[in-house]
């Protein structure tokens, strides 16, 4: 499409002496183009046609049937308010599944309290959720008015992501013999809620093999806050 602007400028309003002065006669302003100043294109010394400062487009493509016009008066919308929100929100990847998680914890029903594990580098680090439901069975008591997660709870699920982490082969753990042995400099800044997803990250920092040792730093988020914080001591031993 060819597109040619009345001036070099849009501020400068084209005169008698201007080569596109009688082409603009046979042009036509863009529907969608704001009016701007008002302006005057003297033609001859006798004849002067007001017009507004705006492109034109060329009469060759007055008619052309592949003319569109991107523009409206409010704007395009972008495409995410033209998406349901049902599907505006991809799922969490799973990069191991509930039967996975339980081939490699030991813990069962109603302990067991990591759902999926959405990233995982074996002896490294691990990255699970737990997605807390008004069914989770500390509910009814914690408290019947304003179900909250106990603190207690979101460190012990901390430290099943830990075993996760810790309880491969490769790194020599061991389902048998794998125990929480401490916690240091745990805070808790928000209370997490029945319907909330607790996303948890649990990193390697230190492993002593020779005691069995491993220490490891874990965070704790709802809705990318940290609501749960700490470190944490791991003792393993071999089968």
């Amino acid at each position: 499409m060819a597109v040619t602007p009345c001036s070099n400028s849009m501020f400068t309003p084209v005169n008698s002496n201007s080569l596109l002065s009688h082409r603009c006669l046979d042009n036509v302003v863009l529907p969608c183009a704001p009016p701007l100043q008002r302006s005057t294109a003297i033609l001859s010394p006798r004849i002067s046609i007001p017009f507004y400062r705006s492109y034109l487009i060329s009469p060759e493509t007055k008619n052309s049937t592949n003319f569109t016009t991107l523009c409206s008066v409010n704007g395009a919308q972008s495409s995410e308010e033209e998406v349901p929100i049902e599907k505006r929100y991809a799922a969490f990847p799973a990069v191991m599944d509930i039967n996975q998680i339980r081939e490699i914890l030991p813990h069962r029903f109603p302990f067991l309290l990591v759902d999926r594990v959405v990233e995982y580098n074996p002896g490294v680090s691990a990255v699970a959720i737990k997605n807390v439901t008004i069914n989770d069975n500390f509910f009814p008591g914690h408290f019947p008015e304003r179900p909250i997660m106990p603190g207690v709870l979101m460190v012990e699920a901390m430290a099943q992501v830990g075993g996760i982490v810790m309880l491969q082969p490769e790194v020599g753990g061991s389902r048998e013999n794998f125990f929480f042995a401490g916690i240091d400099k745990v805070r808790f800044r928000k209370p997490v809620v029945a319907g909330d997803t607790l996303v948890m990250r649990m990193t390697l920092i230190k492993l002593q093999k020779r005691f069995g040792i491993a220490k490891m730093e874990g965070k704790a988020y709802v809705g990318g806050e940290v609501v749960c914080e700490g470190e944490f001591l791991m003792a393993m031993g071999s089968e």
